[in-house]
């Protein structure tokens, strides 16, 4: 979806007009002076169809026209003194602030010149202050002024997320340096705001062009100081293969493997977060054998689980996400584990009983965290573990098409003489074990099992 290099000022502004909102207020009386503004007139430059449009009014009793048309009433989102007014129409989003200054100061202490084009409705004019149509042409990413920044840290993550998002734009060098210089404000925003901007980066297709950026301007060791202690790590081991370094190229084939392996995007996240925190526990864990002459992390995967926790619930990721991110990080070794020439089918079963729906989010962290290492590069060993992650995704279809019947549960557990608590859940677990191994086939075969379980249990 690229810029037209000779579209007029007429044609953007035929674009603006024709949109299904600005047809509706063609016939409504508008009292005040009305300006369509932001990202909606980059993106039909761009000939993208916007989902949100943000207007700027003189007249605050003007917002009314604007419920009218949509049918919906406005609600306030935002802090003290600045009021957003929002309406929300079907899957569209309408952002109304009523402006408190001249027009000329409204667009300069935005964000960036290509979100700082405006449009005045009554006069049909448009009005490009900064130079953004010329940035949106040579698509560039570049702030207005070093002071809206610091009015608000976010706009510098907001930046590599426009890079991330929007096809072949890249961020001004000037923009670059003032978020090496002001990366440290990051701090002040609200993590729910941080975590928005990320969960797009992250599944965007130049997400590691993103971190990378995030990398060398220091802004993602204000995010995530814990990954800082990775960077420290491979500098002062000297370490062959780096991990943080080996982290972050794990994202060059995030999005490349997700379709092979039928991931979406929002399972595309969950897996960009597990490789991001997945070997957080290595700087806590490291050795190194003088014998072997060789280095280990010995149950750094439990360690990286426990940081990677501490960092979600503190940028307030949702329940389910914690558990998802969590189980990927516990589990990232096992499929490297159980790679061989001669991987039993027994072993690929127990993988997919295991995960369960989570199967395809193993093997593509699997796949990054294994191409991260190898620098994309194929060899006897990754053959090796390309060949059981497609001999497992090809377990968890079946898996899907006929999942294994539960043989027992609970209750027939207690009617043998099992008393309620742990035990219940773990010799239940241990049936369902060699249920998938062949070991147990039928009800008979669980029950049985079962009662040599309990009177172990009771030794």
């Amino acid at each position: 979806m690229g810029f037209e290099m000779t579209l007029s000022i007429d044609q953007i502004k035929d674009k603006i007009r024709s949109t299904r909102l600005l047809k509706g207020l063609r016939d409504k009386a508008i009292k005040g002076d009305a300006y369509l503004v932001g990202g909606s007139i980059r993106e039909l430059c761009l000939s993208a169809i916007p989902k949100d449009y943000d207007f700027v009014l003189t007249h605050e009793e003007d917002i009314g026209v604007f419920e009218e048309l949509a049918g919906n009433h406005s609600f306030v989102i935002g802090k003290k003194p600045i009021h957003t007014y929002r309406i929300v129409k079907d899957d569209i989003n309408i952002d109304i602030n009523v402006m408190d200054t001249t027009l000329d100061e409204d667009i300069k202490r935005r964000d960036f010149t290509i979100n700082a084009i405006a449009y005045d409705i009554k006069n049909d004019a448009l009005i490009d202050m900064v130079g953004g149509l010329d940035d949106i042409k040579k698509r560039i990413i570049r702030h207005i002024r070093k002071e809206n920044l610091i009015d608000d840290p976010l706009r510098m993550l907001k930046a590599v997320r426009h890079f991330a998002t929007l096809d072949d734009f890249k961020i001004h060098d000037g923009l670059m340096d003032a978020i090496f210089e002001l990366k440290g404000h990051i701090k002040k925003v609200a993590q729910e705001r941080i975590k928005y901007e990320l969960d797009q980066i992250i599944a965007s297709q130049r997400g590691f062009d993103a971190i990378k950026i995030m990398e060398s301007t220091g802004l993602l060791f204000e995010l995530f100081p814990e990954l800082y202690e990775l960077k420290k790590l491979d500098e002062e081991k000297r370490l062959k293969l780096e991990t943080l370094g080996h982290t972050i190229d794990g994202f060059r084939y995030l999005t490349q493997y997700s379709s092979i392996y039928s991931v979406d995007k929002k399972g595309i996240q969950m897996v960009g977060y597990a490789l991001l925190f997945h070997d957080l526990g290595k700087a806590q864990t490291f050795s190194y054998d003088d014998d072997k002459k060789a280095v280990h992390f010995y149950y750094h995967e439990r360690f990286s689980e426990e940081m990677a926790t501490a960092i979600m619930e503190r940028m307030r990721f949702s329940s389910q996400e914690i558990k998802t991110i969590k189980t990927l990080i516990k589990n990232h070794m096992r499929i490297f584990l159980i790679s061989s020439n001669d991987t039993t089918e027994r072993a690929i079963r127990r993988v997919v009983f295991k995960m369960g729906e989570l199967t395809p989010l193993l093997i593509l962290l699997t796949i990054c965290d294994m191409y991260g290492s190898s620098g994309g590069e194929d060899n006897e060993s990754t053959e090796q573990v390309r060949a059981v992650c497609d001999g497992i995704f090809e377990g968890f279809k079946k898996w899907q098409e006929e999942p294994l019947p539960r043989l027992i549960n609970g209750y027939d557990l207690i009617s043998i003489g099992f008393k309620e608590g742990p035990p219940v859940g773990r010799c239940l677990m241990e049936i369902q074990e060699r249920q998938v191994s062949g070991e147990i086939r039928d009800r008979d075969d669980a029950i049985e099992y079962a009662k040599k379980w309990l009177t172990q249990l009771q030794k």
